[in-house]
C-alpha cells in the first residue's frame, strides 16, 4: 500500500474505535459533537480558523518535566499506573499509541466550538468534512487528509535510545514511517532536566556486529548502547532533523516535535536513569514472523545515516530568518526534509500584521498575548487539566494564503508562535 492507502485504512479504523470508545465510555474527550453543521458553523463564524482543546499525553514511560504549564496536580491524572503526562500534542488526527490501558482518542487534537460551551468536535472529523477547504487541495488529493502533527515532549529524565521506523519496514505493519523535528524553546525550558544533550546515531568506527551483540541481550542483561552513540550538546533556540531509521536519545529539554502521522518506534536501550524497558519493546513493531529476530530489528536502521561522519552538517538546524522588519520577524525553525516544516514568529510589542504562509498549518503561542485572527491568543501561565485555553489554532489553507491579521496587545512582551506545516509549504529551505 502507499501513503494514501495506509492513512485512508488507519484512519477508518480509528473511526470504528472511536465510535466503540464513544459507547463504552472510554474516551478522554467530552461533550464531543462530530457533527457536519457544526464544523461548517464554526469554521464560517471565525473566518477559517479554529481554537483548539489541549491535548495532554501520559506514557508509560519518563519522569515529567513539569514545563507543559498544566497544574502540579493533574500530572497523574489519567492513574498511577498510566505513568505521568509528558507530553502535549497539537493538529494531530490520530491516537497515540499508548497501550491496551488507554483511552481511544488519547493525542487527539479536538476544536472547542466556543468560551460559553465545552461542545467540541474532533480535527479529524472537520477534516474528513471540509476536506480541502480546511488542509488544501494538494494535501487532501495526495494524503486524503492531514499528514502530520506536532507536540511537546517535556521528559525530567533522558530518553531510551530508539528510532522510528522507516516507510518500507512500517508499511509491512499497516503503518506510516516516522521522521520528525526538534526545536527547542527557550520559553519553556527554565531547566535542562537530568541530561541536557541528545545522542544520535553511533561512533563512525561501529562495527555492526556491536550493535547486535548488545540487542542480543536486552531481555538479560543492560545494552549499555550510548557506549556507541554520539551526544550533542543542546542549544536553546536551535534545532534538529531526524530522519527514519536513526537511533536517537532525547535531551531532558522541553522540545517542539513537527513528525510525521505516526507513533512507532523500536527501542534499543532497557535502561534509563533507574527505569527497566521490557524486551517487546525492542520488536513490536515487526511482523509477528520477524520478532525475535536479532537481524531484522538491526536492519530496522538506516546505518549510512548513523554512521554519518558529518552528522551534524546535515541536520542540526539553526534558525534561518524568513522575513525581519519592524514590526515582526518570522524564521524557520524546521527545514531540509520533503515531510513538515515550522517557523518561529515574533510579533513585536504593539504591533499588528497580516502574515501569509501559503500553506495550512497548526501553531501554538508560546509567550505573549493579543489578537490572532478572531481570536485572543495567549500563552497561559497554568492550565487545568480539561480546561479550554486560547494558545492553540489550527488555519486553514485559504486563511493561512490570504493572510491572518496578529496584533501583540503587550507593550513590553514579544508574542511569540510556533506554526508547523505539512510537505506543501512554499519555499522551504534546503540544507
Amino acid at each position: 500500500m502507499n501513503q494514501k492507502d495506509i492513512i485512508m485504512k488507519s484512519q477508518q479504523e480509528l473511526t470504528e474505535v472511536l465510535n466503540k470508545a464513544a459507547e463504552e465510555d472510554n474516551l478522554v474527550g467530552t461533550n464531543i459533537r462530530n457533527e457536519e453543521k457544526l464544523v461548517e458553523e464554526t469554521f464560517e463564524r471565525n473566518d477559517g480558523i479554529f481554537r483548539m482543546f489541549p491535548s495532554f499525553v501520559p506514557r508509560r514511560f519518563g519522569k515529567a518535566g513539569k514545563r507543559l504549564k498544566l497544574h502540579p496536580d493533574d500530572y497523574f491524572v489519567f492513574g498511577m499506573h498510566r505513568g505521568s503526562i509528558t507530553e502535549r500534542w497539537f493538529s494531530s488526527t490520530i491516537a497515540a499509541q499508548n497501550g491496551k490501558e488507554a483511552k481511544a482518542d488519547e493525542g487527539l487534537s479536538y476544536v472547542s466550538v466556543g468560551f460559553d460551551t465545552d461542545d467540541k468536535f474532533s480535527l479529524k472529523y472537520a477534516v474528513e468534512v471540509l476536506q480541502d477547504k480546511l488542509v488544501g487541495q494538494e494535501l487532501w488529493n495526495e494524503y486524503n487528509g492531514w499528514p502530520m502533527y506536532s507536540k511537546f515532549f517535556d521528559n525530567l529524565n533522558p530518553l531510551f535510545h530508539h528510532l522510528h521506523l522507516g516507510f518500507e519496514d512500517a508499511a509491512k505493519v499497516g503503518k506510516l514511517g516516522k521522521p520528525e523535528a526538534y526545536f527547542f524553546p527557550p520559553q519553556l525550558n527554565n531547566h535542562f532536566g537530568e541530561s541536557g544533550y541528545t545522542y544520535f546515531g553511533f561512533d563512525p568506527d561501529t562495527d555492526p556486529e556491536e550493535v547486535k551483540e548488545r540487542i542480543r541481550k536486552f531481555a538479560t542483561d543492560d545494552t549499555r548502547i550510548t557506549e556507541l552513540s554520539r551526544a550533542y550538546r543542546i542549544e536553546l533556540g536551535t534545532g534538529w532533523y531526524t530522519a527514519p531509521g536513526v537511533i536517537h536519545a532525547p535531551a531532558s529539554v522541553l522540545t517542539y516535535e513537527p513528525q510525521w502521522n505516526s507513533d512507532v518506534n523500536s527501542v534499543f536501550e532497557n535502561t534509563v536513569s533507574g527505569e527497566i524497558y521490557p524486551p517487546e519493546m525492542l520488536d513490536e513493531e515487526l511482523p509477528e514472523d520477524q520478532q525475535g529476530n536479532i537481524d531484522a530489528v538491526f536492519d530496522l536502521l538506516d546505518w549510512e545515516k548513523n554512521v554519518d561522519p558529518h552528522y551534524k552538517a546535515s541536520n542540526f538546524r539553526p534558525p534561518i530568518t524568513e522575513t525581519d522588519t519592524d514590526a515582526y520577524k518570522q524564521e524557520w525553525i524546521t527545514y531540509g526534509n520533503e515531510y513538515f516544516s515550522a517557523k518561529q514568529l515574533t510579533v513585536y510589542p504593539g504591533q499588528t500584521v497580516t502574515i501569509s504562509d501559503g500553506a495550512a498549518y497548526g501553531c501554538i503561542v508560546i509567550q505573549g498575548y493579543g489578537q490572532f485572527g478572531n481570536y485572543k491568543a495567549e500563552s497561559p501561565t497554568l492550565l487545568r487539566f480539561g480546561q479550554q485555553s486560547s494558545d492553540e489554532f489550527f488555519v486553514s489553507h485559504d486563511k493561512a494564503t490570504t493572510g491572518v491579521e496578529i496584533t501583540n496587545n503587550s507593550d513590553v512582551e514579544p508574542l511569540v508562535i510556533l506554526k508547523h506545516f505539512g510537505p506543501n509549504c512554499p519555499n522551504v529551505p534546503k540544507v
